[in-house]
């Protein structure tokens, strides 16, 4: 006898019908999952091209700068002070270098730290504030500096130096018996005043002057790491897959 159906019951279907599938099934799951792995490889992507500008990263790059730039001017004033030991302290910024590096030994620890979203730790909250401060604080200081090479620079140019027992004295008009006279102590010639030490000051100008840019810069993106999408901190690889991405108020 052979089966019928009732009337009121679903048909069953074979088990060949449920096993065969059409050819293009299998080709559409793969290519779900492709388009799923290229948006995942796309996002990841994008967020380390948010952290890096010209293939690194700038932050990093502004407090490596800031460190280079403060032990050169730090170097540079220890040896113009050790070239004439009568040299004023507003001559020989060594106390801008020495500023300046520490901020940027501060900004390396803080680059270095993982990166929170929306200032969560009150730690990170107060790195940065502290590296903004200090980052134009070093701005000023660096002015400073700059200010000072250059009114020295321009009274070296205008010197009339004598040496007279290992002390070399100069004066900006030597026709002019009240003008003032500068003395620079402990030289040996003063070629020592009107070579040496030019160069030197004028080093001084140029790199402070560069010192302050980079000053600048730094308080720049710490201003925009805030109020805008330029990330600041270090941003890990296995956070970013299982953090979901917040935008910053």
């Amino acid at each position: 006898m052979g089966m019928e159906d009732k009337p009121g019951q679903l048909p069953v279907p074979s088990p060949q019908n449920q096993g065969a599938k059409g050819p293009g099934d299998g080709q559409g799951t793969q290519d779900g999952s492709k388009k799923k792995g290229g948006k995942k490889e796309a996002k990841s992507g994008q967020q380390d091209d948010t952290h890096k500008c010209c293939g690194c990263r700038f932050p990093l790059l502004v407090a490596l700068l800031q460190l280079i730039l403060g032990v050169c001017i730090t170097v540079l004033a220890f040896l113009m002070a050790a070239s004439c030991s009568s040299l004023l302290v507003r001559d020989t910024p060594h106390w801008a270098g020495i500023i300046v590096s520490a901020v940027a030994i501060l900004g390396f620890f803080m680059l270095c730290l993982r990166y929170q979203p929306d200032e969560k730790t009150s730690c990170q909250f107060a790195l940065k504030l502290a590296y903004f401060l200090l980052s134009a604080l070093s701005l000023i200081v660096c002015v400073l500096a700059v200010a000072f090479a250059s009114y020295h620079y321009s009274n070296i140019t205008k010197f009339a130096c004598e040496l007279i027992e290992r002390t070399c004295q100069c004066t900006l008009d030597s026709s002019d018996p009240l003008s003032r006279t500068f003395l620079y102590q402990d030289v040996t010639d003063c070629s020592t005043v009107t070579s040496t030490l030019k160069l030197y000051v004028l080093l001084q100008m140029t790199l402070n002057l560069l010192l302050a840019l980079v000053c600048l810069a730094a308080c720049f993106v710490m201003w925009k790491d805030r109020y805008q999408v330029f990330y600041a901190g270090m941003w890990l690889q296995g956070s970013a897959t299982t953090e979901t991405q917040q935008h910053k108020v």
